[in-house]
């Protein structure tokens, strides 16, 4: 018998907080939407107190998904339940997910409570959200570290004042596979009335085991499991959708469990993600990396021609990658482009295809040839839009050897207004940052400056991905063109219009909660 897995996302909320990851509202709106086609069970929106701009941002994915379960994150404190529920109360399907820490190291340096104040106070919010909400979630953070007979009394509590999800964290990527089956075997057995509840399982990737102690989990009975797209999270990450999602789905008869994921559209997903948060996935990533599913090796080429199940355990298609190369040129017309946006699992509507093909042609006439990840890299721009208010409206460069790169913009911004400025640097890259930076007015410093091709060719697009700090926060951007210096400037410009956004989300009063 084969029980259904929940598949409980929290990209948006854990995911977000992984250093320069933050989304913008449109952002975590768009990442939504593909998490509901997607068709993932429960989607964690954010963490509605910590900001007005966070606030909004649960809010408005709350009012436009649909089919999911929407959660918001809180403490067990009235104030944080009353935000989330504030945020999330629109949605179909609301969810309040109430935490509390519980290891005998949280208690003593971050919270300064005694075992039995963490007791009253995680049954007193779990009772309390569920006054608001039938749908509510209990975590005792840190539970991989915490004391066994303790972990059991303080989720006996949650589960008697109401909770109808238990959720075991390992927030720190602490534990090992055999102990946390131990763990889940141990409540099973101690706690009254836990099998009137879902158990779920949050795992961390701080000793590269996250997947491994989900999938243990799974084993012992959980039935919800919380991860992020394309793994990512604080520190070294959480659990990766992707990859617990195709483990439960290739070794189905090893776990006795499968979910309700369209795996078809796990590629276009990360990618999706990957391009909003300037996250690139590594070549060798499982599931979704380039290497996945290639094959240099003599013997492994050899097997593959004779049978592709020799050296693959899946088919490319069963995630949405596909296996063809170079389709495309100039002379390509608007059906056959239109079908290869569909085998690369991208759905536009007629505006935005319009768009994309008016800029594949364009591009067509720069590019001999064009590959996979140029379409891909048109599509998710168009889909994306802007970010912000700024865009480029010219870029000239001029770099000889020996002397200063120097490089002039023009800036438009969404009200009209135009920004002109010529500034020197190390090179033409150098140049056009420091005159983009000098023209704005910000306290910019770059921390980091990617460059990388999208698909292959002398004639290639290059993908710049820029990590930048400002006022003491991190921030990403990126952005792809056959010219290095314009893909970098656009880059640049792409976290200005972050840092833009964030200040006016900042800015704006919080609604009202409760």
């Amino acid at each position: 018998m084969t029980d259904r897995v929940k598949i409980f996302d929290t990209t948006l909320r854990d995911g977000e907080q992984s250093p320069g990851c933050s989304m913008t509202r449109e952002e975590k709106v768009r990442v939504a939407r593909a998490l509901a086609e997607l068709s993932v069970d429960i989607i964690e929106a954010g963490f509605p107190a910590a900001s007005p701009g966070d606030f909004e941002s649960v809010a408005a994915v709350a009012r436009e998904v649909r089919g999911a379960v929407v959660c918001a994150l809180a403490r067990c404190t009235r104030a944080d339940i009353d935000a989330a529920w504030g945020a999330i109360r629109e949605a179909e399907r609301p969810r309040l997910h109430v935490f509390l820490a519980t290891s005998a190291i949280h208690r003593e340096h971050k919270l300064k409570m005694a075992r039995e104040e963490i007791v009253r106070l995680a049954a007193e919010g779990v009772r309390y959200a569920r006054s608001l909400c039938e749908d509510v979630e209990f975590s005792p953070e840190d539970a991989s570290r915490t004391e066994p007979e303790f972990l059991t009394e303080v989720v006996q509590a949650a589960v008697d004042a109401g909770a109808t999800t238990i959720n075991v964290p390992d927030t720190v990527g602490y534990t090992t596979p055999q102990e946390f089956h131990e763990t889940f075997t141990h409540l099973k057995r101690h706690v009254r009335g836990i099998e009137s509840v879902t158990l779920s399982v949050h795992c961390h990737d701080d000793l590269g085991m996250a997947v491994a102690n989900s999938l243990a989990a799974v084993r012992a009975g959980a039935r919800q499991v919380e991860c992020t797209i394309n793994g990512i999270g604080e520190r070294a990450g959480n659990c990766s959708m992707e990859e617990i999602v195709m483990a439960l789905k290739v070794r189905e008869g090893a776990f006795g469990a499968t979910t309700g994921i369209r795996a078809e559209r796990l590629y276009p997903t990360c990618r999706l993600v990957s391009t909003i948060t300037g996250m690139p996935i590594p070549r060798n990533k499982a599931i979704t990396g380039e290497n996945a599913f290639a094959h240099e090796s003599g013997i492994h080429q050899h097997g593959m021609l004779r049978h592709a199940e020799t050296y693959e355990i899946m088919r490319p298609q069963d995630v949405g990658l596909s296996r063809s190369h170079l389709v495309l040129g100039k002379h390509s017309g608007r059906h056959a482009f239109r079908e290869r946006v569909r085998e690369l699992g991208f759905e536009l509507d007629e505006g935005e295809f319009n768009v994309v093909f008016a800029r594949f042609k364009a591009l067509a006439d720069c590019k001999k040839e064009l590959f996979d990840g140029d379409i891909e890299a048109l599509v998710l721009d168009v889909e994306g839009g802007s970010a912000g208010p700024w865009s480029l409206a010219r870029l000239a460069t001029t770099a000889v050897t020996g002397e200063p790169a120097r490089a002039e913009v023009e800036l438009v911004h969404g009200d009209g207004r135009r920004l002109k400025l010529a500034a020197s640097g190390d090179g033409p890259v150098d140049a056009a940052l420091k005159a983009i930076e000098q023209a704005l007015g910000l306290p910019l410093r770059l921390r980091k400056f990617e460059v990388r091709s999208v698909s292959e060719g002398e004639d290639a697009q290059g993908e710049a991905l820029v990590t930048v700090e400002c006022e003491g926060r991190t921030y990403r951007g990126g952005s792809v063109s056959t010219n290095i210096v314009e893909s970098g400037a656009r880059a640049f410009l792409d976290v200005v219009n972050r840092i833009e956004t964030a200040r006016q989300s900042a800015r704006r009063p919080q609604a009202a909660a409760g």
